[in-house]
């Protein structure tokens, strides 16, 4: 893993909605091969983060830089083909279409056939549940059979880089920790993940790195061990007393 070499990096970024100022000058960064977390309250921004990384919402002041070029006013759908792909929060598949078609909506801008039969078979490997239930409409599987299924149609983009937000958002937890142990091995198999998630223990567990969002702001940051045995983090996010 090279840290060093950064794929993605926010630069003093602000983004609005409307009068709302929602993010107030974010600096992050998430290098080659890093799993990276962003925690935070409902409502401190970081779903706005990845939004505005996926070219969603354009920040009005700073820089987003993926790979080295500037992507701050890139329109979404070029950002995707640039390489970023987002696991949305609360999944947002389509419930009347197969978990098939689903995932191919997720590779909709790619042509190589051969390419794309392989990312499905991989998604089948990493998520045999998904094999199982592939001619099943997704709108009648359980909540964490969608969730492998919104991961899955992200990685059909094949990704240089994956944004993940709430992943185990209303999930039974035997469903939580398959998911996570999917992200460490789809961030094994050699692609960098942004997280966002509000389970902050097992986010700094699967982390190489974290961001504490606040109100805009960033709070903290560091090494995901150190910020596992901040008093703050452990106070606020992990409900230790």
């Amino acid at each position: 893993m090279n840290a060093n070499a950064k794929i993605l990096e926010l630069n003093d970024v602000h983004t609005y909605y409307g009068a709302i100022h929602a993010l107030k000058g974010v600096l992050l960064t998430v290098g080659e091969g890093e799993i990276v977390t962003l925690l935070g309250a409902n409502g401190a921004g970081k779903s706005t983060t990845l939004r505005s990384i996926s070219g969603l919402n354009r920040p009005r002041k700073g820089t987003i830089q993926f790979q080295g070029q500037d992507i701050t006013q890139t329109p979404a759908h070029n950002v995707v083909k640039r390489g970023i792909a987002q696991s949305p929060e609360g999944r947002k598949l389509f419930p009347r279409m197969s978990v098939t078609e689903n995932l191919e909506m997720g590779a909709f801008q790619r042509s190589d056939k051969a390419g794309i039969r392989e990312d499905m078979d991989r998604v089948f490997t990493l998520f045999p549940r998904l094999a199982e239930r592939k001619s099943q409409k997704a709108g009648t599987m359980s909540g964490g059979e969608q969730q492998m299924c919104a991961i899955g149609r992200a990685l059909m983009a094949r990704p240089k880089l994956l944004l993940l937000d709430e992943p185990s958002m209303g999930l039974a937890p035997i469903f939580v920790e398959k998911i996570f142990e999917i992200v460490k091995e789809i961030n094994e198999q050699g692609t960098p993940i942004l997280l966002v998630e509000q389970n902050a223990l097992m986010a700094l567990d699967a982390a190489d790195r974290g961001y504490v969002l606040e109100t805009g702001k960033i709070a903290l940051e560091g090494p995901a061990k150190e910020l596992r045995s901040n008093e703050q983090v452990r106070r606020t996010y992990l409900g230790e007393e």
